[in-house]
């Protein structure tokens, strides 16, 4: 791992501070202004593998980011990095291919790409103008060498596992088998880099070697990570030279904001009512999805969690169809969006609305005379506020993790919304652990979304990753296998759509109503004034890398 910042080091030992750390930099803001901490560690600062100290203050930027987006496996493609549960550009490495705004498939290591009839083989050609950071020229045999080392990895958060190998078949050629068509394998190589085979080894993730965009320079760990222009790289120079990551808590970041020590710094609806001297508050559209699963079957079976762990599943209130779809047709989705997240999101439907896979019948508009009239038509009867039939009483209990705050906000105000039509729910924060052993039970407030359709897939599917909800149709799963089967992107999409509702069947409100889905948080961040950021993509699940993936177009007034 590279050195520390020396210069940042003895400027806060001046001060008596330990640097970046989170407890400091909220109970001493005016000590950090004054000692220019951020600020040195952006600007300055030489590394163990000579990072450069003369890079103008107009050619970089200081990002502050949640303590969960530094990569516990390093910047490691193999592990997690960029290909991980927050996807995003990897920055350091190259990629295949990358995506547009609007999500079509662009060209980078790849100058051409192609897949057989049958959809089992992948063949793309490398471009000749790569070269790592080390100075060694990238060819097809680190491609293949990276989507082996991933498929056979135990750790990797790339899904692989329909890979069956890679094969290098020139320095410019590699091919990639499959066991079963699976056109959602490109959305996986738009942010799975590509790692040299020459330097692969345990410590990769401290001492990244790529061939993208930048360089890692410097990662104090707990604290920042420094990335600089790679002066190897084959594609346009970066106008943003530098750009430095700090991690920190969401109050200690809005601090460095206001001591003016970060240019960009991540926030929530919880603090976006506040202002900030000489920063406006940016909003990006995403997909990063609230929602929670409604499991079909009653309790007395088992599901097997993607950790091979037994859990129990099924729920006794939401086996019921009608349940389901009244819990849909209740949600006030705007109000949500209102007293929850102060206007700064979309309502959700589904999971990728907005994107070009996204079913329109998933839609569904607010009518709780209709949700009470549903169960009343079911057998259900009001018995004082609550609604019941026979023995069973509709009370639920809805999980939401304890350390987000918008999340227990969203859970509560889902609450009193359902209320009003005599479903009670009981809201419980706990930490994951106490979390997922209820994934297949109760409903849970989890937050989904990428760029790409395969969360469709493993949330619906009869085996499924993600099938918290438990549902199982032969139809919903032969429209899926036919969408990755299709023989183009674009030809899976009235596929997906398809899955989702056709007409008679599938997942919709109107359907199996598995899902109830609440909003489309819009990602919001504290950007200095004079900092002009990127248009950005619809971003997905993961409030921070994602921000970054076009910095190196971004510019200074």
């Amino acid at each position: 791992m590279a050195k520390r910042n020396d210069g940042a080091w003895q400027a806060l030992a001046a001060s008596g501070m330990h640097p970046l750390s989170r407890r400091s930099l909220i109970a001493g803001t005016a000590a950090l202004a004054a000692t220019g901490t951020l600020a040195a560690c952006g600007a300055s600062g030489g590394s163990a593998d000579g990072g450069s100290d003369a890079v103008d203050s107009k050619h970089q930027v200081t990002i502050a980011m949640s303590t969960s987006n530094e990569p516990e496996g390093g910047f490691d493609p193999c592990v997690s990095w960029g290909c991980g549960e927050h996807v995003h550009e990897p920055l350091i490495q190259s990629t295949l291919v990358t995506t547009d705004h609007d999500m079509n498939f662009v060209n980078d290591l790849a100058t051409e790409y192609g897949v057989s009839a049958d959809g089992l083989t992948w063949s793309f050609t490398i471009r000749t103008d790569a070269v790592f950071s080390d100075g060694t020229p990238l060819t097809a045999r680190d491609v293949a060498f990276t989507v082996n080392t991933i498929r056979e990895s135990g750790n990797a958060q790339a899904d692989l596992s329909m890979v069956t190998s890679a094969e290098a078949l020139s320095d410019t050629q590699v091919e990639i088998h499959l066991s079963k068509p699976y056109n959602v394998l490109l959305y996986t190589l738009a942010v799975m880099g590509i790692v040299p085979e020459h330097a692969y080894g345990s410590d990769y993730g401290s001492n990244p070697v790529g061939s993208g965009r930048y360089r890692l320079v410097q990662w104090d760990r707990g604290q920042q990570a420094i990335f600089e222009a790679n002066p190897t790289y084959y594609g346009e120079e970066p106008t943003i030279k530098r750009f430095t990551v700090v991690f920190m808590a969401e109050d200690a970041a809005l601090a460095a904001a206001r001591a003016g020590q970060v240019d960009i710094a991540y926030t929530s609806a919880t603090f976006a009512d506040q202002t900030v001297d000489g920063y406006r508050l940016a909003s990006y559209e995403s997909v990063d999805s609230r929602g929670i699963n409604l499991p079909v079957i009653a309790s007395g079976s088992t599901r097997t969690g993607d950790d091979g762990t037994v859990y129990a599943a099924g729920n006794d209130v939401t086996a019921h169809l009608e349940i389901r779809r009244a819990i849909n047709l209740a949600i006030d989705r705007d109000a949500m969006i209102e007293h929850v997240l102060g206007g700064h999101g979309r309502a959700a439907y589904s999971i990728g609305d907005g994107l070009p896979w996204a079913s329109a019948d998933m839609r569904v508009e607010t009518d709780r005379t209709a949700a009470r009239t549903l169960l009343e038509q079911a057998g259900w009867t009001l018995s004082g506020d609550v609604y019941r039939k026979g023995d069973l009483a509709a009370e639920l209990t809805l999980y939401y993790p304890s350390s987000d705050s918008v999340r227990q906000a969203m859970a509560n105000e889902f609450s009193n919304q359902m209320a009003e039509i005599g479903i009670k729910v009981t809201t419980s924060g706990q930490g994951w652990d106490d979390i997922y052993p209820h994934q297949f039970s109760d409903p849970i407030m989890w937050g989904w979304g990428s760029n790409a359709p395969s969360d469709v897939y493993e949330l619906n599917y009869s085996t499924g990753t993600m099938n918290f909800a438990c549902y199982e149709s032969e139809t919903t799963d032969a429209y899926l296998d036919a969408a990755l089967a299709a023989s183009d992107v674009s030809a899976s999409y009235p596929l997906w759509q398809r899955a989702e509702w056709d007409g008679t069947e599938g997942i919709a409100p109107q359907g199996a109503a598995t899902w109830a889905w609440f909003a489309n948080v819009d990602h919001l961040y504290w950007v200095r004034e004079g900092l002009n950021v990127a248009e950005q993509k619809l971003q997905p699940h993961g409030h921070g890398w994602s921000i970054v993936n076009d910095i190196n177009t971004w510019s200074w007034d």
